[in-house]
């Protein structure tokens, strides 16, 4: 298959609204795949790379060869290409990588640069997400929907299951299922501001769990051989001794445990996610939980990351995704010890839940959970049945720039780049990027608004007079040496433009780096 056609494909997808059509247009470009490059173009027309990690950022973006004139590219020959890209390695890499990324985009006409750079980036967004993917492969192989997506879920794996579906069918992906050894795509959590929202979504009575500001993770156990994986389903075992030493002391021959690893400090209190996240990236080696460890932990200035459980998934033999909530937690109290299992209480009704997530802030932990005890486990999916409530920080900041939009952003000013006053400088410190929380019509009014502030226009980023003030919300201040400031904000998000505001008003970044130690702003 011509890669244009997979670039003009997802052109015209990010181009329509409706849901039917974006289903057609990409169910006819799987079926448009050879069987050799359904792995790659399926994950790119979610805006996937089959590598995982390429070497390629914006640095090797910014000065490109202009496009081809005519289409010569086809799926396979560039994903040889980008494996090629990701093999590089060693001294002179950097010059070998933008070589063959200058090759590959000599070659590459202006739709199919446009594609590549979306997908080298991570920012391909013209809307056809896992949920659209798995009604096209359904479509593109004749075979129930309920069949792709169960096997989606349970594999995680978005490529396998097209591979499965087109080539096999029904009875190919039938062969998907919970494996011991193999992560499944964890269930997640919907958002709601407050715990009585949360609870007109899941019903009562419900429970409430303590949301841990950890990392996610989930163990397999099948006799000696222990797995961890992380949320994004990569194996991160080596990097977290303490969980893979806890479930060995479990009393099960097989089992698949669903919950987050975090760091505390000396008074058990949780640390900063962002040194939990740095124990589990650098780590290798430790000894076991327990006392002893913390206490080494103590000498030598490491973060020990402490596993806590909240689901059972299957229990010697035998899957539980599929039973009640209450019957899963039930199972995993008889076989974890109490000291492995989040923080969970039974609640009525409003008050209990609001006492409830009062205590899990009081104890420095992210907020809190509440659940349907009824549901089962829908793996991948974002549902009701769980709901997550955490205290939201605002801060009204300044828009310093903004790059242009793609897909179907393309034409519009989108990602703003966001600073906080220095008042000791009179200038502005930037904190960081997003397009979260962005509407049409916010970006028909940014896109002019900043146009008239332009001070320099660049093909992708226009730099802006430091005037408007935008109020953004975000789950927290990390560390950061992208950014002069040291710090960045975490998931930030547009809440509303502050015209009542000027940028002598926005907050500073001693209100920021007040957040980020757990203090009040101002």
């Amino acid at each position: 298959m011509r890669f244009l056609d997979l670039a003009a494909t997802s052109a015209a997808v990010g181009a329509i609204s409706g849901r039917r059509a974006k289903v057609e247009l990409l169910a006819d470009a799987l079926r448009r795949l050879d069987p050799t490059e359904v792995v790659a173009g399926s994950g790119w027309l979610a805006g996937e790379l089959r590598q995982r990690q390429t070497g390629v950022g914006w640095a090797a973006l910014r000065e490109l060869p202009a496009p081809a004139a005519e289409p010569t590219l086809t799926v396979a020959s560039v994903d040889a290409a980008i494996d090629g890209i990701a093999a590089v390695s060693g001294a002179g890499s950097q010059a070998r990588r933008r070589a063959l990324v200058a090759a590959l985009y000599a070659a590459a006409t202006a739709d199919e640069q446009r594609l590549l750079t979306g997908l080298f980036l991570g920012e391909l967004r013209h809307g056809a997400q896992a949920g659209l993917l798995a009604d096209a492969i359904a479509r593109a192989a004749g075979v129930p929907v309920a069949a792709v997506r169960r096997a989606l879920l349970l594999s995680g794996d978005l490529r396998a299951v097209a591979v499965a579906a087109l080539g096999g069918g029904a009875a190919a992906l039938a062969g998907f299922g919970l494996q011991v050894g193999r992560p499944l795509a964890p269930m997640l959590a919907q958002s709601a501001p407050s715990v009585d929202e949360a609870l007109a979504a899941t019903g009562a009575p419900a429970v409430v769990d303590v949301k841990l500001d950890g990392i996610r993770i989930q163990v397999h156990r099948s006799g000696a051989d222990i797995a961890v994986f992380s949320r994004s389903l990569d194996e991160i075992t080596a990097r977290v001794p303490e969980v893979v030493a806890a479930v060995r002391a479990l009393p099960a021959r097989e089992i698949v445990l669903d919950g987050e690893a975090i760091g505390l400090d000396a008074t058990g209190r949780p640390l900063p996610f962002q040194q939990t996240s740095s124990a589990a990236a650098r780590r290798a080696g430790r000894a076991p939980v327990a006392a002893a460890v913390r206490a080494a932990a103590e000498r030598t200035g490491e973060t020990v990351l402490t596993p806590y459980f909240f689901d059972l998934l299957h229990l010697d033999g035998v899957d539980l995704i599929d039973l009640p909530g209450r019957e899963r937690w039930a199972a995993l109290r008889g076989t974890a010890d109490a000291s492995l299992l989040v923080g969970r209480l039974e609640v009525d009704g409003p008050e209990q839940a609001g006492e409830a997530f009062a205590a899990a802030l009081d104890a420095g932990q992210e907020g809190v959970v509440v659940k349907a005890p009824d549901a089962p486990y829908d793996a991948g999916r974002r549902g009701a049945a769980w709901v997550k409530v955490k205290p939201r920080h605002t801060l009204d900041l300044v828009v310093l720039a903004v790059e242009w939009g793609s897909g179907r952003r393309t034409g519009w000013l989108s990602n703003l780049h966001l600073g906080a006053r220095d008042p000791q400088t009179g200038g502005f410190v930037m904190l960081g990027k997003t397009f979260k929380g962005l509407t049409d019509e916010l970006l028909r009014w940014q896109t002019e608004r900043f146009l008239d502030l332009a001070v320099e226009r660049g093909d992708w980023v226009v730099r802006v007079r430091p005037e408007q003030v935008v109020e953004i919300a975000f789950d927290g201040v990390q560390s950061s040496s992208r950014y002069p400031g040291g710090v960045a904000l975490r998931f930030a998000r547009v809440v509303r433009y502050r015209d009542d505001k000027t940028a002598a008003e926005a907050d500073t970044i001693d209100a920021v780096r007040a957040v980020q130690a757990g203090r009040p702003p101002g």
